[in-house]
């Protein structure tokens, strides 16, 4: 990642950003923000020409570049800050990494009395923006590697930028691993991600579930969507559980390494990108890394049911009767709606062995997300008013996106089957809304503290957009962790 650092006397100014802001009046022009460093000599009357000549709005993320050749500095950036509160600073950070990737170093001077918050913003934009992935060699990798924050006190932001170090961090390890082709990603390798970053964080406790204790406990569902493939399935429980936490909140992700579809094969252009059905599982992991990393004074177990479900002589057959944890059997006519199985294992399980104030679970579960709701925004499903306020709101304030939707009673009918106690995949009404609702069915005592995102379409992003990079996005870690902190 990027080195960010703060400080009240910048030692380099070869590359100084300067902010500017919209005009107080509607149809004013745009002007330059008091800063806590004075730029050198000159530059605020050049910036003061600059902004009309460049015809600057002070929008959040626009950023104009003005070459100043044997000058000092010798590049001003002017960076649009917007309305300055946090989510603008995260665009306008977003903006100035990719603007400024062919430099090494840039120095940004700060508004004077900047918020901490607005501080946060723009650290997470510069740490997200500058994300990439490959496996091969990158001829194109951007050269910025240090930003200094000039700031009038650097104490008084240091908790901000270190929030937002880790939660960009963590972010980033969830991109990650969900970004890591299924030629590599299998239950067995994601466990070993866990393993090996839970190793250096005091009281967290990990436990792998392999093929043999699962079979052992009944998790039929997870050994069910495995069984198909060459590479066992695996239950990673990962529970940060510090001395003061007052709440216990279980997480679930969904964590299928790769979806063939198994039985009920996918269409090629369907399942090009099913590396990713593991994403609902990097977030829960990564948010629980966060909370201990943070040290947050809240319990939280996580629940990542990982498995490969592929077609073979071994794999579960359209029509077979799954017997989940604790007992609940499901008739499955669809191969492919193999998450909510998976699922269902876990939920049950932590509704019985784990018994939390609170059960989250996060899963890219259905195509029907992102007909309903676009590329963006992930679909929230709970009967707790409060819990769904609360974690929306969270969701909101960083900068992720989210909508609630219904949970219908006149649905839960077509969950009926003639062979099992539910029907796992039935085609009436919407899809997200009945996986929503079958799910709901393994929530036991905890349905009214219970809440799913089906987070299938803001998974992923096809291009570069504000602080999200190409590929996987990390969606739901931010969020989470927002509302973590959040929890008495």
């Amino acid at each position: 990642m990027l080195a960010i650092r703060l400080t009240a006397e910048p030692e380099r100014l070869d590359t100084l950003i300067l902010p500017v802001r919209p005009g107080a009046a509607e149809d004013a022009p745009a002007e330059s923000v008091p800063t806590a460093v004075t730029p050198p000599d000159g530059i605020a009357d050049e910036v003061a020409a600059l902004i009309p000549a460049a015809r600057l709005s002070g929008g959040a993320g626009e950023v104009h570049v003005q070459l100043r050749p044997g000058g000092g500095p010798g590049r001003l950036l002017l960076l649009g800050i917007g309305a300055a509160d946090e989510a603008a600073w995260r665009a306008s950070g977003a903006a100035l990494a990719r603007a400024a990737k062919d430099e090494t170093h840039v120095t940004l001077a700060l508004p004077s009395g900047v918020a901490p918050e607005a501080v946060r913003g723009l650290v997470e934009g510069l740490l997200l923006a500058s994300y990439r992935f490959r496996l091969g060699a990158d001829t194109d990798a951007p050269a910025l590697t240090d930003v200094d924050l000039a700031v009038t006190d650097p104490e008084a932001y240091e908790q901000a930028v270190e929030v937002a170090r880790t939660t960009a961090r963590l972010t980033r390890l969830a991109r990650d691993l969900t970004n890591m082709p299924s030629s590599v990603k299998n239950p067995q390798w994601f466990a070993e991600q866990v393993t090996e970053a839970a190793a250096d964080l005091p009281g967290l406790t990990l436990r792998v579930r392999e093929p043999e204790q699962l079979a052992a406990e009944g998790f039929g569902g997870i050994l069910a969507v495995g069984g198909g493939s060459a590479s066992g399935p695996r239950l990673v429980e990962l529970d940060w559980h510090p001395a003061d936490a007052r709440t216990h909140v279980v997480l679930v992700g969904k964590g299928i390494t790769f979806d063939t579809g198994g039985i009920s094969i996918k269409p090629v252009p369907a399942m090009k990108l099913m590396r990713k059905d593991m994403a609902g599982a990097a977030a829960v992991v990564a948010a629980t890394l966060g909370a201990a990393t943070l040290g947050l004074p809240v319990r939280v177990t996580t629940l990542a049911p990982l498995a490969e479900n592929m077609v073979s002589g071994a794999a579960f057959r359209p029509g077979d009767v799954v017997r989940h944890y604790g007992g609940m059997t499901s008739e499955t006519t669809n191969s492919d709606a193999e998450g909510r199985l998976v699922l269902a294992d876990a939920l049950a399980y932590a509704v019985q062995e784990l018994k939390p104030d609170l059960l989250v679970d996060l899963a890219t579960l259905t195509g029907a997300n992102a007909v309903a709701l676009g590329t963006r925004t992930g679909a929230l499903y709970s009967d707790n008013d409060q819990l769904a306020e609360d974690l929306l709101a969270a969701i909101r304030s960083a900068g992720e996106s989210a909508w609630r939707m219904p949970l219908p009673a006149d649905y839960v009918e077509h969950l009926g089957s003639d062979l099992a106690d539910l029907h796992s995949a039935p085609t009436q009404g919407g899809g997200s809304v009945l996986a929503a609702l079958y799910l709901r069915e393994f929530t036991g005592e905890l349905a009214d503290r219970w809440l799913h995102i089906d987070m299938s379409a803001p998974s992923w992003c096809e291009r570069d957009d504000a602080e999200l990079t190409r590929g996987a996005t990390g969606w739901g870690v931010r969020g989470l962790l927002r509302w973590l902190a959040a929890l008495d």
